[in-house]
């Protein structure tokens, strides 16, 4: 599956965005739908994760309540809704996809594709 990731800019500290991922070529029914951030110099950090089995949602402890991954119905796009942005926020989100298994769920090795990269800056 091609993904686009598409969503970034830049907020002041407090605000909200949502990061969009759309599927072209196939749907991501029946793979795991993550999104990652990367700062320049580092590796790339896992942020949140919808499984297609049992819809069930994961996400990095410095995200937790502030972030929601979600998808529409079609399975065709998939959301990171960010809200209580920090500047510590500051990063590339990539959006990825694949048929991962529960244990890498955080591992972006484990994924076979990717986006482009969309940048999100928050200012204090």
């Amino acid at each position: 599956v091609q993904l686009q990731a598409s969503g970034g800019g830049l907020v002041q500290a407090g605000g909200s965005l949502r990061l969009s991922c759309a599927a072209s070529g196939r749907t991501f029914r029946g793979q795991t739908l993550a999104w990652f951030r990367q700062d320049p110099g580092k590796e790339r950090e896992f942020v949140a994760a919808l499984r297609w089995s049992g819809g069930y949602t994961y996400y990095a402890d410095s995200v937790k309540g502030r972030f929601t991954i979600s998808r529409d119905n079609a399975w065709s796009t998939g959301y990171l809704q960010m809200n209580s942005l920090k500047p510590e926020d500051t990063a590339v989100y990539y959006c990825a996809a694949g048929p991962v298994i529960l244990s890498s769920t955080r591992d972006p090795g484990a994924y076979g594709s990717w986006g482009q990269g969309t940048l999100v800056t928050v200012s204090s």
